[in-house]
């Protein structure tokens, strides 16, 4: 029987980067992963693939409908090739999960094929797709299983017309009509790509905003933004049903006033969250203890109730983040070598890759409110900046919240072109602890979409922007 310092169950951001930091750190460790591939969701079957739609699909609305603007004229028409599009997703997938066995082979991991379940605390039972089962024994674990795709109860999932996330990647057609469940960030960033392609895109939501659980002036803009893109929405709607009828899909929902209003399309694309992924892990042979949501009960070091065995990423509490699952990776694997690690949970960004592109880092204006601590408010226009006008990206603004009286900094929140990069920025300066005159003070390069982060941080300072 093969013996380990440690053994990851899971590959996804969170588990990969436990076991490189393991090794690192001169533990002997094992990573298993149930499928044919390394790299879980996010690789496979989330982040990269779908930025990788998101793209190809700008690149195609550039050229229908910017490039002559810019004087790029392309004689006869531009067309989709959807296969090709999906054929060059697969490809950057394919290449980022090589990558990941690349890391396992260098930093000598050792790679198992298989559902790994415990069979006590101490041993990992592995089953392999051939039917044939091994036993390891690791002195520590972590569990690091990720989420699956949620859904209503009401909802039988089809996977061709009614699909998730992951169909979503893969249809062989552009659909005429995507009614997509769901306002947050897979909803919306997956309904944008088949926007651009020429579908119409139809969002319906339970809740009054879009992207709740960010900042409502993020909300309020992004919305404003895609409903030029044409777009459609539906808040504060609760579906009831869904239905497939042959090639159409049904859905009702009550609205606010409670009048059911129906809605058909070809495709219901359902985006309604994530769940945590513990099916087959057998976790109470191992007395691991689960809460009421699934998810693997951890403490402030992300131990579970039983030692040696730790959890991480989506299938523990917090946001399903693969940036997040990374941090409490290097957590573990450093806490288990005797460091004294820490994660400022407030300081974990959010992105939604839209164009444009929404990004935020600490305390909302509804948070500070509800907390009740005084708060100044600077906010600067994207529109307003040369090097936005020059790429004729001139949606969204750049908000900086800081504390009344000490200016230190308690939230920025933005939304643009290229706010992904540009939130790093505010982590970075959260981290140390800047007020906003700190960043009103740094020179930024101009041109830049930076600049409005400076401008918005004069404003929260003196409320002397420059530049409006």
């Amino acid at each position: 029987m093969n013996q380990y310092d440690v053994a990851v169950i899971g590959s996804g951001p969170g588990g990969y980067v436990a076991a490189i930091r393991c090794a690192q750190l001169g533990m002997k460790t094992a990573i298993i992963e149930k499928y044919a591939t390394l790299g879980g969701t996010c690789l496979n079957v989330g982040c990269i693939p779908s930025k990788a739609l998101l793209d190809s699909s700008h690149h195609y609305e550039d050229a229908i409908k910017h490039f002559e603007e810019h004087g790029i004229e392309i004689p006869g028409d531009v067309k989709v090739n959807l296969g090709q599009m999906i054929a060059r997703k697969q490809g950057v997938v394919e290449q980022t999960t090589k990558g990941i066995q690349f890391l396992m082979d260098k930093n000598k991991i050792d790679v198992y094929q298989g559902v790994g379940s415990f069979k006590d605390a101490t041993h990992i039972n592995i089953a392999s797709s051939d039917g044939k089962t091994e036993t390891i024994e690791a002195k520590n674990t972590i569990i690091a299983t990720g989420s699956k795709p949620s859904t209503l109860p009401f909802i039988k999932l089809d996977k061709e017309r009614i699909i998730t996330s992951t169909e979503a990647l893969e249809l062989k057609e552009i659909p005429k009509h995507m009614i997509v469940i769901g306002g947050g960030v897979i909803g919306l960033e997956l309904g944008q790509v088949y926007k651009r392609l020429g579908a119409e895109v139809t969002v319906v939501e339970f809740m009054d905003r879009i992207i709740p659980g960010m900042d409502a002036g993020l909300s309020k803009e992004l919305m404003k933004a895609l409903k030029k893109q044409k777009m459609k929405f539906h808040l504060s709607h609760k579906v009831k049903s869904v239905e497939r009828k042959g090639d159409e899909v049904v859905i009702k929902a009550d609205d606010k006033k409670g009048q059911e209003v129906t809605f058909t399309g070809d495709y219901c694309l359902v985006s309604v969250g994530r769940r945590p992924y513990t099916d087959g892990l057998n976790a109470e042979a191992a007395g691991v203890k689960l809460d009421e949501r699934g998810r693997v009960e951890v403490n402030g070091h992300l131990q579970t109730n039983v030692p040696n065995i730790y959890a991480i990423g989506d299938v523990v509490r917090g946001a399903m983040l693969a940036h997040k699952a990374e941090e409490e990776g290097t957590l573990v694997a450093e806490y288990l070598a005797g460091q004294k690690p820490h994660i400022n949970y407030n300081l974990i960004p959010g992105v939604v890759y839209t164009w444009p592109e929404v990004a935020a880092v600490g305390q909302t204006e509804e948070q500070l409110k509800e907390a009740g601590v005084a708060y100044k408010v600077g906010q600067f226009p994207m529109r307003a900046l040369g090097r936005a006008r020059a790429s004729m990206d001139i949606d969204g603004f750049v908000k900086i919240l800081a504390d009344k009286s000490t200016d230190e900094v308690l939230g920025v929140h933005m939304i643009g072109a290229r706010c992904a990069d540009l939130i790093t920025e505010g982590v970075t300066a959260m981290e140390f602890r800047a007020s906003a005159e700190d960043i009103a003070r740094m020179s930024h390069a101009h041109p830049t979409y930076a600049e409005a982060v400076k401008e918005a941080a004069l404003a929260a300072t003196e409320d002397r922007p420059i530049h409006i």
